[in-house]
């Protein structure tokens, strides 16, 4: 039974991470790739107008 307990925590966390690793790669691309670009893009942009504000000054 001693092997059923040192076996059942590396078991129960390879499930979950493959189970996060599916969840990424679902959610990557498609509808949802135009959502996060855009996300990305405007983060990018209050970056670079955040340096630019600071050369300035």
């Amino acid at each position: 039974m001693d092997y059923v307990s040192a076996l059942l925590p590396p078991v129960v966390m390879a499930v979950f991470f493959i189970g996060l690793i599916r969840v990424i790669v679902k959610t990557q691309g498609g509808s949802n790739k135009a959502k996060e670009d855009t996300a990305v893009d405007a983060a990018l942009a209050r970056a670079d107008g955040t340096r630019a504000a600071n050369t300035e000054a």
